[in-house]
């Protein structure tokens, strides 16, 4: 082969590997600012025969900064017209100065449905504004629940909802958070990460939400995420649908938001909407 050949092949390698670099950045770009709604259905013996409950997670906001995909994602969150609206955290940054945008984002949501509840995440725990953020959420109508619970119901059932501060830095108090509940009743827990479940007393819940796991932003076919927060290499609890026993589901939404890397590859941001119907 001649050097003007070998010259040509690295030519066309290089071409291919700048269209390749191209695509990817193309890609990345679309899964951070281009959310999804992930649908999820689970059954329950505690939701009665005929009855449902929708409820729209947002998880993980972060940095999201406000432009137009935010409008859309607000259009869309109101054409599903949930009965619930939760946010499981990392609503904010650690960094997070200006509020603004987020109480912007917030007013919207409880205008779309009264009904929205929050715990906290480790970023409002980093934030040095957090005291005011959750007094600015809970002037806005948001229902702050850190280690306490509530019930909502409508014409069909009654269920409790119970939240928890953030367990990744050990500040869940999950026996104080279902404390005095009516166990008869369907169920749904907040929390911000998945090491929730190491409590002995999540059995009492029917339903685990959570976030925190970002689904690991970066992802390989056939093996899922990569890393997590608090997991390590290969996390067991990633994103997605677990079954903790007969009777206790925990699904974990893998967030809007990004960390300290803006980067998602095989795993684009999305809020979820979760379908609660009777078996």
């Amino acid at each position: 082969m001649s050097i003007q050949e070998v010259l040509q092949w690295m030519l066309k390698l290089a071409v291919i590997g700048l269209l390749l670099i191209g695509l990817l950045v193309v890609d990345i770009y679309f899964e951070v600012n281009y959310p999804k709604v992930n649908r999820v259905t689970v059954n329950s013996e505690k939701i009665p025969p005929g009855a449902k409950i929708n409820i729209l997670q947002i998880s993980d906001f972060h940095n999201w900064q406000p432009n137009d995909h935010h409008q859309n994602l607000l259009r869309e969150i109101r054409q599903l017209n949930p009965d619930l609206i939760v946010i499981t955290g990392d609503f904010i940054d650690r960094k997070t100065d200006n509020l603004n945008n987020v109480y912007s984002l917030v007013e919207e949501l409880v205008q779309i449905n009264p009904y929205t509840f929050f715990v906290c995440g480790n970023h409002e725990w980093a934030n040095k504004n957090k005291k005011s953020f959750l007094s600015g959420l809970s002037n806005r109508g948001v229902r702050v629940i850190n280690n306490e619970h509530a019930v909502w119901f409508n014409n069909q059932l009654t269920i409790n909802i119970c939240g928890v501060d953030d367990p990744s830095k050990g500040r869940a108090d999950l026996d104080k958070a279902i404390n005095g509940i009516n166990t008869e009743l369907f169920t749904l827990l907040l929390a911000h990460a998945p090491a929730i479940i190491e409590k002995e007393a999540i059995t009492r819940a029917d339903l685990v939400l959570c976030g925190h796991t970002h689904g690991g932003q970066i992802r390989l076919p056939f093996v899922g995420a990569i890393i997590a927060p608090g997991q390590g290499l290969f996390p067991t609890y990633d994103k997605g649908i677990y079954n903790i026993d007969r009777n206790t589901t925990l699904y974990i939404d893998s967030g809007l938001g990004t960390g300290v890397l803006p980067i998602r590859f095989l795993n684009r941001s999305q809020i979820s909407f979760i379908t609660v119907t009777g078996k």
